[in-house]
């Protein structure tokens, strides 16, 4: 259940873009001052769900108060009247929100109104909130009304999401439902374009479209194609001829968007994960940015009978600005222990180093004010000192990864995740398994039910031939046995029937993960981890297929794959018989190009693991272009598994597949 999706990061990435963009709004829609020694216009903030999702991985409370935010509340929470304060409203123009604004203009909360919009709003709505204001007295207080076009979420420099509120009405299982309608179908469609649409004017580039034909990838292609012609067309109000657009819309620098069917690969969102970030996401609670951690309970410390400790939650921020994060976030889990305990170590060693000098200059325990009046024979404790407040982030740093990191531990040990991580393999680079599938399933000691459906859902995917029924059936009760739902298994049966994979799986090349022994310095009587049993697997470069259909495009290699490219130019430019669209079908596009010099790739992806980030960012090993990802959502693969609630349950899949 989350749109999934490549990007090649362009000269200012997306995070800055936006967070540009979101201070600018914060500044009552113009540009900050650098350098401004004055203090701010203090201001209150009003934001619902949507623009709380969008703001808080960009910005800081700090940053907030520093850009003069006293107060930021939700739209539709219980709010005093603050009459001599503007207000800067950042949400959705639904019909709620209409209302509840209007209903402010009329208790005249506020001393001025800033009303901007995640997306755009309609002139119907608009009218309404003129009405409101009219009727309560309130036009001089509306100073401004901007549409910000900012419908994502922004999670790193090279990460993020299109929807996190009502993420379900969006999913793979919703365009999949046997009985959906065309209704529903086109208010899905509309609202992946409106916030595709957002990111390009935020990106301020128009991008080149290709898509697969027959799927909603190609409903999708058409409606933001029009969207951005219709855009195009109005010179005067475009917004992409302003300084957003930067060298201008006849660069032939623009980005490829590429849209693809979900199906085309199943198996690798399912993929149990081996890297920090993808295991975060996987198996912890993980959600913008914060990771939420349950402590202990202290059971052994009450008393007898009294009642149990209720078990403390802690959340730690991972965010760009963490050093440690952004270096190791895609690196096997092996290696990150390890890296753990190397900075604890160095983050030891330096300050035995500060405690020694101060122990031999005679001032064990003197305030830093005694410090800084040494002679010059103390330069080297000055200085060592003056690195006290660098050592304290490094140590936060150092104490929230050996947390997130000994939970993770947890679940892999638990779960013997390095187990499947590696058996999964073998069965996608069609490697000798060194274990029946069988065994692996009735193993009681081996995985959630949730990890043995995954499983055995791999398996049956990459299956040259399914398997026979008296197979199949003897699979099922194991399954059933190890207390699995097995709806998800309906689903992909039919799904695999309908779309005659048997005849012609997936191939994944020959990536098997090779096991390096166990470890050797994390495994010291002085380590933060207990990694004993836990296998140390390296990743091995794979060659996915979205992989392989993203480097033919931006190489213009030949593809075998029958699409359709919209190309958009502005009106009087690159006439055509046709008005004012160019089709192509498998055409040559080294025409207009000699090589795509960034792109955006856009599917669908079932189940929830963020393998698939890590994976495109570090395997797909194209160093003349970098790569962004972007989803709807991010959470884990076994989410909809135990719900039953897969699409296709009832007839086969729904021709539409994303």
């Amino acid at each position: 259940q989350r749109w999934a999706g490549l990007a090649v990061k362009m000269a200012v990435g997306i995070r800055e873009k936006q967070t540009v963009a979101l201070k600018r709004m914060l500044n009552f829609n113009l540009p900050p001052i650098k350098n401004s020694t004055g203090e701010p216009i203090w201001k209150v903030l009003i934001y619902d769900r949507f623009g709380q999702d969008i703001i808080s991985p960009l910005l800081s409370v700090k940053e907030l108060r520093d850009m003069g935010i006293t107060l930021h509340l939700l739209l539709h929470s219980d709010r005093d009247p603050i009459p001599d304060v503007p207000a800067v409203y950042f949400v959705m123009p639904t019909e709620e929100n209409i209302d509840r604004m209007c209903q402010d203009l009329r208790n005249q909360l506020y001393e001025s109104y800033y009303l901007n919009f995640i997306s755009a709003i309609s002139r119907s709505k608009l009218e309404d909130i003129a009405n409101a204001a009219l009727g309560a007295s309130a036009v001089t207080q509306v100073a401004k009304v901007f549409d910000q076009y900012l419908n994502f979420i922004t999670l790193e420099d090279d990460m993020f999401v299109l929807c996190n509120q009502n993420k379900e009405l969006i999913s793979y299982r919703a365009i999949n439902r046997p009985d959906i309608t065309d209704t529903e179908m086109e208010a899905i469609m509309d609202t992946v374009v409106d916030s595709l649409f957002c990111f390009f004017v935020t990106l301020g580039a128009i991008p080149i479209i290709r898509c697969s034909r027959g799927t909603a990838a190609e409903m999708v292609a058409v409606k933001l194609d029009k969207k951005l012609r219709e855009n195009l067309r109005d010179a005067r109000n475009s917004l992409f001829t302003g300084d957003t657009l930067g060298a201008g819309q006849f660069s032939f620098q623009r980005p490829l968007l590429v849209l693809v069917d979900r199906n085309i690969d199943l198996a690798t969102p399912l993929h149990h994960t081996w890297t920090y970030q993808a295991l975060v996401h996987d198996v912890l609670d993980f959600h913008l940015n914060r990771v939420n951690l349950e402590e202990s309970s202290g059971m052994e410390n009450s008393p007898a009978g009294a009642r149990p400790k209720k078990k403390n939650k802690k959340s730690y921020d991972l965010t760009p600005a963490d050093k440690f994060w952004q270096k190791h976030k895609g690196s096997p889990f092996p290696e990150v222990a390890e890296s753990v305990q190397q900075e604890l170590e160095s983050y030891r060693a330096q300050e035995d180093e500060v405690k020694r000098l101060k122990s031999i200059m005679g001032i064990e325990g003197e305030d830093e004010g005694a410090i800084s009046m040494l002679s010059d024979n103390t330069a080297k404790l000055t200085s060592a000192v003056s690195s006290l407040p660098e050592l304290l982030e490094k140590k936060r740093l150092i104490d929230l990864h050996t947390n997130v990191a000994t939970a993770v531990l947890e679940h892999i040990k638990a779960r013997k995740l390095d187990v499947y991580f590696e058996y999964e393999e073998k069965i996608m680079s069609k490697s000798t398994l060194d274990k029946s599938l069988l065994d692996m399933i009735s193993d009681p000691d081996a995985g959630t039910p949730e990890d043995k459906m995954r499983l055995f859902l791999i398996y049956y995917i990459n299956s040259v031939q399914a398997p026979s029924e008296a197979d199949l059936e003897q699979y099922k009760k194991a399954l059933t046995d190890a207390g699995c739902n097995l709806t998800p298994l309906k689903y992909i049966k039919q799904w695999k029937a309908f779309a005659k994979m048997a005849s012609a799986p997936t191939s994944y090349g020959n990536t098997t993960a090779k096991p390096l022994g166990l470890f050797s310095r994390v495994m010291n009587t002085g380590s933060q981890f207990v990694m004993e049993g836990v296998k140390n697997l390296v990743l091995k470069q794979q060659n996915l297929p979205v992989t392989r259909i993203l480097d033919n495009l931006m190489e213009m290699k030949s593809n075998p794959v029958s699409i359709i490219i919209f190309i958009l130019m502005k009106c009087k430019s690159f006439a055509t018989t046709s008005g004012h669209k160019c089709y192509f079908v498998n055409c040559n596009l080294k025409l207009f190009w000699n090589t795509f010099q960034s792109a955006v790739l856009f599917c669908h992806v079932d189940f929830q693991n963020s393998a698939e980030q890590n994976r495109y960012k570090v395997l797909l090993n194209l160093p003349q272009y970098g790569i962004m990802c972007f989803s709807n959502t991010l959470l884990p693969a076994a989410c909809p598994l135990p719900k039953a609630q897969l699409p296709g349950r009832k007839n086969e899949p729904h021709t539409y597949g994303f």
